[in-house]
């Protein structure tokens, strides 16, 4: 499976936990049953957030489930799991978005992907799963052709970009399609006021899933010779982590316009979730949290922490004492341009709550020369598999049920390690006295803690 918002299940409680997999569950069985077992290797963890957000503003009433039967990736047993038009739209998005990653390896000449036999058919694969998007998307009210199109176009943007070529022009056309897909969770959820800030929030959320597999893939792409936004476009790795915090503080500030019936889990996957993903993409060891001692705005009582009228949001202005970041969360004072590169603590590029400091600075520098303080890519990992051997590998992890219940094995296309996504784990106990968010109803399952 792939995708940036991964959560471990240990940091989530019982119920978060149930509910992330009935999403899950719900997204994988209606890619079967819509388009069969081979479609249900396109499952991702992003695509998910699209069933979960049509259900947070549509209220426990309204979510529809149903009871599925045994299933190897759950230990063989049942579960309640989503159903109905969040989970179709959910199935849609991900195989579109499926076809433009075969397609964008195609362009690279990834692997095997080189070799032209090899590339047609995985063009026919994705050909095919663009028109199963397009007739999943119709029952349910969506026009895929605004993916696809973003998708064509993100091709010709990077033929024509170069040393200089902002990275927001690059992200533009993965903006523009999450941020579709996250708008029309609203006409689902019949909230039609919720459309203008949820696309914001997944136009943000498309600019940091495409930094941060650039930033995940640089060292890999650079052994292949593969393009690479980073290393096409000679933008640092301070510069892009200062674009991922800017997207990170955007998706606060538009979520907190939205009006859900019960946002706990959008809020832990895309406020404290997210945040991991940027700290684990750059490699920061320290808390997510660290530099942000005070509870952010949306850390409010109730059972909405957005404080938009159904939850009390944490003030902002508190004065940030000597050598810390300002109170109420990141950019509570100073610079907020979201396309720009400010340090949102200071006038700098490199202050205290920059890249170098409350992000957890001093990790050596990304791109040579004296980069002191400078947030590090990751290590080499190791050369992704192929297409067609990945699939093996993936078919292997499910029939061994080791995606399910291993406490670590390897991405079989990325290779990178994951973590099972049903295993019990009962190591983690510092929630019951985290302070990170005082008065967040998501402690139940809090990310905060890096333990």
């Amino acid at each position: 499976m792939f995708g940036i918002v991964r959560p471990c299940t240990h940091r989530l409680s019982q119920g978060l936990k149930a509910e992330w997999m009935a999403h899950l569950c719900g997204l994988c069985l209606a890619l079967r049953g819509d388009h069969g077992q081979f479609a249900r290797v396109v499952t991702n963890y992003d695509g998910l957030i699209i069933s979960v957000l049509t259900d947070a503003q549509s209220g426990p009433a309204q979510a529809r489930r149903r009871t599925a039967g045994p299933c190897p990736l759950r230990g063989m047993r049942t579960a309640s799991v989503a159903k109905g038009e969040g989970a179709r739209l959910a199935a849609s998005v991900s195989l579109v978005l499926a076809s433009a990653k075969i397609r964008d390896h195609v362009a690279d000449g990834n692997g095997a992907l080189r070799r032209r036999p090899v590339a047609a058919a995985a063009r026919k694969v994705a050909a095919g799963w663009d028109r199963a998007g397009a007739r999943t998307g119709a029952t349910v009210g969506f026009d895929t052709a605004v993916l696809v199109d973003a998708v064509d176009r993100q091709l010709v943007i990077e033929e024509l970009a170069g040393p200089g070529t902002p990275l927001t022009v690059i992200t533009e056309p993965t903006e523009t399609a999450t941020g579709a897909a996250f708008a029309h969770t609203a006409v689902l959820a019949g909230r039609p006021g919720n459309a203008a800030p949820l696309a914001e929030a997944g136009r943000l959320f498309g600019r940091l899933a495409h930094l941060l597999d650039a930033v995940e893939d640089r060292a890999a792409d650079a052994a292949e010779g593969a393009w690479n936004p980073l290393a096409a476009t000679g933008a640092t790795a301070a510069q892009a982590r200062r674009l991922c915090d800017d997207a990170l503080h955007g998706i606060r500030l538009a979520l907190r316009e939205v009006e859900f019936a019960d946002s706990t889990l959008v809020h832990v996957l895309l406020v404290h979730e997210l945040r991991r993903s940027v700290d684990r993409a750059f490699g920061t060891a320290a808390c997510s949290h660290q530099g942000h001692g005070a509870p952010g705005p949306y850390d409010g009582q109730g059972g909405n922490p957005y404080g938009n009228g159904y939850g009390q949001p944490s003030p902002y202005g508190q004065p940030p004492q000597p050598g810390q970041a300002p109170a109420g969360g990141p950019y509570a004072q100073g610079g907020q341009h979201l396309n720009g590169l400010q340090n949102p603590y200071s006038g700098g590029p490199m202050g205290p709550g920059g890249p170098g400091g409350g992000h957890g600075g001093g990790h050596g520098g990304g791109s040579g020369g004296d980069n002191s303080g400078m947030p590090q890519f990751p290590h080499q990992p190791k050369k992704p598999r192929n297409f067609f051997a990945g699939c093996a590998v993936a078919l292997g992890l499910c029939c061994t049920c080791q995606l399910c219940c291993a406490e670590e094995y390897e991405g079989p296309w990325s290779r990178k390690k994951r973590e099972g996504c049903c295993r019990d784990c009962d190591c983690c106990d510092c929630c019951d006295s985290c302070s990170c968010c005082d008065g967040c109803d998501c402690c139940d399952g809090c990310s905060c803690c890096d333990c």
